[in-house]
């Protein structure tokens, strides 16, 4: 993942590039269109959590988002915080919230953190 020096829900470090390889932080409007445009203009599958750092829901189910970025290496995996990139999620009104995109489409989207409904969409678009 890559670092910047910012903290995730419940200020949970998110600085773990070294362990979880597969995934992305975006922390500007800028890097978000920037990995928008990449995932859909590739092939390959990819999920973004879209969260914030005020929400409950979403501290409990981001430690399972980083431990399943491993268990799904095919898949690429993007954390945004919709408060450090607000023009580009206005769109987003649940949080936490999840796209899921595969050959450059955005083919589902799950609401709310449920590890095992989580897992099983990640099985399913992996």
């Amino acid at each position: 993942m890559e670092e910047d020096g910012k903290k995730g829900p419940e200020g949970l470090a998110l600085d773990m590039a070294n362990q979880h390889g597969n995934l992305k932080r975006v922390s500007t409007d800028e890097t978000h269109l920037n990995i928008l445009r990449h995932i859909t203009s590739s092939r390959a599958p990819a999920v973004i959590n879209y969260g914030a750092s005020w929400c409950s829901s979403c501290s409990q189910i981001l430690p399972a988002f980083l431990r399943l970025s491993d268990h799904f290496p095919k898949l690429s995996f993007v954390y945004a915080d919709i408060d450090e990139c607000p023009e580009t999620t206005n769109n987003i009104r649940y949080a936490p919230s999840f796209h899921f995109y595969r050959d450059g489409e955005k083919v589902d989207e799950m609401i709310g953190a449920g590890e095992e409904r989580l897992h099983d969409r990640l099985w399913l678009h992996s």
